[in-house]
């Protein structure tokens, strides 16, 4: 499995079905890459920001909590 398809399996609970669209902006906009081509040593700096954006959607004991797992992601 991919990075970016363990990324969206952990995200899907907290971000239903905007659950690739968000992820694909955090990574166009932070990253500044295609969610594709995500790598593990990515997942720390993407899990800062999904942190920070998702705080505005959710809980930030919830954003806390996605930010987590996406960073305990191995390949």
């Amino acid at each position: 499995m991919k990075v970016y398809e363990k990324v969206v399996l952990v995200s899907k609970t907290y971000l239903g079905p905007a659950t690739e669209s968000f992820i694909a902006r955090q990574c166009k906009s932070h990253l500044k890459k295609d969610p594709a081509a995500l790598l593990t040593s990515d997942l720390a700096t993407l899990a800062k920001w999904m942190e920070i954006s998702g705080s505005l959607l959710m809980e930030q004991s919830k954003a806390a909590e996605l930010s987590k797992q996406i960073a305990s992601i191995t390949e």
